[in-house]
């Protein structure tokens, strides 16, 4: 029996996953969490062999969970649930050790397949259409940003301030700075409003919140 835990802020979601997981007798869902803390809390309590996690959650994102079990434990299937899943969202997934990437607006039954794959193979990563957008990355052109870099842009796109990213990432006001300094190099932009829409442009992010 493969024991799943369930991320998701929406309980929606989580029970359609649980109710399509409920099919498959060789899996067992024991946990559900709403957040990055309760999530991680829950992992640690029950020790699953796969974590289902959404990208998007109310203290944080989805890859923070990944990569803080990918550093834990190699043996955790992880699989990233995402409404937005352009390109940069999957490759940002990848390099932050998902075992597979699912947007959600994929059937239940891809999330239960990547599940499998996961626990059988957790180190290697799987994606419809992965092979497209290996080749689209290589044709764009696109600026690499770090996983740092890309925490960053998120929060510039939800509006935060310099302050608030600087909190949220547990950062020296200073250093957020210099992160956003070095988004604003890499997109050829002079500020905020030039770097999301040139960010948006290139798929980096899917949408922009202005600053309030």
């Amino acid at each position: 029996m493969t024991t799943v835990l369930l991320i998701d802020d929406h309980e929606l979601i989580r029970q359609g996953l649980a109710g399509a997981f409920a099919q498959d007798d060789r899996f067992e869902v024991v946990g559900q969490a709403g957040s990055v803390a309760d999530g991680l809390a829950q992992v640690e309590r029950l020790r699953p062999d796969v974590v289902v996690t959404d990208v998007r959650l109310p203290d944080g994102s989805g890859l923070d969970v990944v990569r803080t079990l990918r550093k834990e434990d190699k043996q955790i299937g992880l699989v990233v649930l995402t409404m937005y899943a352009g390109d940069e969202q999957l490759f940002a997934a990848m390099d932050a050790g998902a075992s597979a990437f699912v947007g959600k607006d994929a059937p239940t039954s891809t999330v239960v397949s990547a599940a499998k794959q996961a626990s059988v193979a957790p180190l290697t990563f799987t994606c419809t259409g992965l092979a497209e957008a290996m080749m689209r990355r290589m044709r764009s052109g696109a600026p690499r940003l770090t996983d740092r870099e890309r925490q960053v842009l998120d929060l510039l796109a939800e509006g935060l301030g310099v302050s608030q990213i600087a909190a949220k990432l547990y950062l020296s006001e200073s250093t957020a700075k210099s992160h956003i300094g070095r988004i604003y190099d890499k997109l050829g932009a002079a500020n905020r409003a030039q770097a999301l829409v040139t960010a948006m442009r290139m798929g980096l992010i899917a949408d922009a919140t202005p600053p309030g």
